[in-house]
């Protein structure tokens, strides 16, 4: 790209879905006043890519458990605050739909459309035993060096 561009990355390492609404907004905003920008998944951040329905993979026991566990994709995301068992996020997607804010996944979309850089950490993905058919499609693989030379020239640096 060229030398003049701004460039923001965020790193979303939270699964919470408040704090993943957060960075694509943040994303979605820095974009619209073009800027490159770069959204880095790493540990339970990377729930927000999953696929929402199961994907038959092969795993170990401990991969079997941690899929078992952690939400799967966007529309299954607890709050970070005020999760009541699930009713919480029950409740701020009905706000947000009233007041006509974009959900997180047409957040998602929005962001590939706006040509936001998704990128999945391969090493967290290996720990948590996830793999690239259990994520969405449109989204990049790489490591935190491929993460540092994004960040290294950004101007905006935010860890979520």
């Amino acid at each position: 790209m060229k030398d003049n561009i701004e460039k923001t990355t965020i790193v979303l390492f939270s699964g919470e879905l408040d704090k993943a609404i957060a960075a694509f907004i943040i994303a979605n905003g820095a974009a619209a006043f073009d800027q490159e920008v770069t959204l880095f998944f790493t540990f339970w951040g990377l729930n927000a890519l999953r696929k929402d329905e199961h994907v038959a993979v092969k795993k170990g026991f401990l991969e079997n458990m941690f899929a078992k566990m952690m939400p799967r994709g966007a529309n299954k995301l607890g709050l970070s605050k005020m999760n009541f068992g699930g009713m919480g996020p029950k409740m701020i997607k009905h706000v947000m739909k009233k007041h006509h804010a974009l959900s997180l996944p047409e957040l998602i979309e929005l962001a590939k459309e706006q040509g936001v850089k998704l990128v999945a950490c391969t090493m967290t993905m290996d720990l948590l035993g996830l793999q690239k058919e259990e994520l969405m499609e449109g989204i990049e693989y790489a490591g935190v060096a491929a993460y540092l030379g994004d960040a290294t020239d950004a101007k905006v640096n935010l860890f979520i």
